[in-house]
């Protein structure tokens, strides 16, 4: 068959382990249930378009072990669904039908939502296991294994998902391979497609033109795999949101800092990591509001950072970090999530770049992050992405040095108008004075309540040494008024700014 053919004269050899397992979980589905008892969901998307010539090369291999037949498939045997929606793109529509009639697939057209339309058709047909182009990444597909059960609430069915571990390297690696047609909004700068009311191309296909129509390169140049949802954009999003956070935008950022490490609490090692980290955040206006220390206990880094996620806007948590027993982090901060460690494709393939002759086997367990709700921030400086999990930024930082790098990225990022703010650039002033704490104390308590915007700190290098007072905010000008108003409050001279 022209599939298997296909995959089989390939260089890839990625593409080959892919195939193979996915053609491994068809065939096992196929022993498991008859063919009354599966059906195929298909949207007519790029990853059920795969999902599809899978079906049809496994169906065949399947076939040919059974010695039932040796030639090819003039019909697409296994029942095929689609949810027809009339939110639907015209493109999509088309395509799918043209691909019912190419491959002789015989479709049940649902014009009902998912799960009421899987109801009518459990209820009339002795289904028992569907096959879905679900991949890890997808909303969907957090906690999902290659065969897992319908959702509480849901009808009873056997979800099958041969393409679970693909990437969107792996998704366009076959399609072009084979060479078999997808739909034609692809070819138009569309990655992920929806409905009409939240797609739009992906803006990082743009092509700079003359012409007044923008124009979009096709989805297969896309170069980072973790951006193709990055088209699926409301067009009609309210911005009100927008103006309510302009309320927010001088209060300073609050940040934790989670060290991991049974050699650190031992003493054996001495932790710098954690000085250099809380000096970079407060020199960027951060509030550092707590530093803490764990032994390598998955149980452990789990508590602290499902607890510090949930009082400070950010939590750098380092150490842990690898393929060693004792490298929990990673885990510790998944189970803080409620989900689980799932291989990622995109970050295998900078591991396996960087430590290629290291890297062996198709299962990297230093690729597995945690699944749905990792997102990985690259810049040109990193060879490796940094790993960031909603509020919580791990860092695989050994020493100082690496740790500035790390710092320096994502202020750069920030600066560069990056969709994460991480280290965004605040101002601030130290003030000395020879004042007493006494004499201090009462102004400095009412500048905090005409500034509330701006944080005020205090200390003392020595017991006997000057009082130094630390303004931080996000506004050079709002600073500069706390600054004269305090002056205001005492004879001239008696703060001196310090560099």
């Amino acid at each position: 068959m022209e599939i298997d053919k296909a995959i089989g004269e390939s260089d890839d050899k990625r593409l080959k382990t892919k195939y193979n397992n996915a053609i491994f979980v068809i065939k096992r589905a196929l022993s498991l249930y008859s063919m009354e008892e599966v059906a195929f969901s298909f949207n007519g998307g790029k990853d059920s378009t795969v999902l599809l010539h899978l079906l049809r090369a496994g169906y065949f291999l399947h076939k040919k072990e059974l010695s039932c037949s040796n030639g090819g498939l003039s019909s697409f045997p296994v029942r095929t669904i689609y949810f027809e929606s009339p939110s639907a793109f015209t493109e999509i529509n088309a395509f799918t039908y043209d691909a019912a009639q190419t491959y002789g697939i015989q479709l049940d057209i649902i014009r009902q939502d998912f799960k009421s339309g899987l109801e009518a058709l459990l209820k009339a047909n002795p289904i028992r296991a569907i096959f879905l182009g679900v991949r890890i990444g997808d909303p969907t597909a957090v906690g999902q294994e290659q065969f897992s059960p319908s959702s509480p609430g849901w009808p009873p069915f056997m979800r099958v998902n041969p393409i679970l571990d693909w990437s969107y390297r792996d998704v366009w690696a076959f399609l072009l391979t084979c060479k078999v047609k997808y739909c034609s909004l692809y070819d138009q700068g569309y990655t992920s497609i929806g409905s009409i009311h939240d797609t739009v191309p992906n803006a990082l296909l743009s092509v700079n033109d003359t012409s007044s129509k923008e124009k979009f390169k096709p989805a297969y140049l896309l170069s980072d795999g973790r951006l193709e949802r990055a088209g699926r954009v409301k067009k009609n999003a309210s911005t009100k949101n927008d103006v309510g956070s302009d309320s927010q935008k001088h209060e300073v950022l609050l940040a934790s800092v989670i060290a991991v490490g049974d050699e650190i609490l031992s003493g054996t090692v001495e932790d710098q990591l954690g000085l250099s980290l809380c000096k970079k955040l407060t020199s960027v206006g951060w509030s550092v509001q707590q530093t803490s220390v764990l032994r390598n206990d998955i149980d452990s880094v789990s508590e602290e950072v499902d607890r510090q996620r949930s009082i400070c806007d950010m939590v750098f948590i380092y150490g842990g970090v690898g393929p060693l027993h004792s490298d929990v982090t990673l885990a510790g901060v998944a189970k803080a999530f409620g989900v689980r460690l799932a291989p990622d494709e995109e970050f295998e393939e900078y591991l396996r770049h960087l430590i290629s002759e290291h890297c062996t086997g198709d299962r990297n367990e230093m690729a597995q992050l945690p699944e749905g709700i990792t997102e990985l921030l690259h810049h040109e400086k990193l060879s490796v992405p940094l790993i960031k999990c909603r509020n919580v930024i791990v860092l695989a930082d050994t020493n100082t040095e690496e740790l500035e790098k790390e710092t320096e990225c994502m202020t750069e990022l920030t600066k560069l108008g990056g969709s994460t703010s991480l280290l965004e650039l605040y101002a601030s002033r130290r003030l000395m004075t020879s004042l007493t704490d006494v004499e201090v104390a009462e102004p400095l308590s009412k500048l905090g309540l005409e500034f509330p915007d701006i944080y005020l700190g205090c200390y003392r290098k020595s017991r006997q040494g000057p009082i130094i007072i630390c303004l931080k905010g996000k506004d050079n000008a709002r600073i500069d008024s706390a600054v004269q108003a305090l002056r205001k409050k005492f004879k001239e001279g008696v703060f001196v700014d310090m560099k």
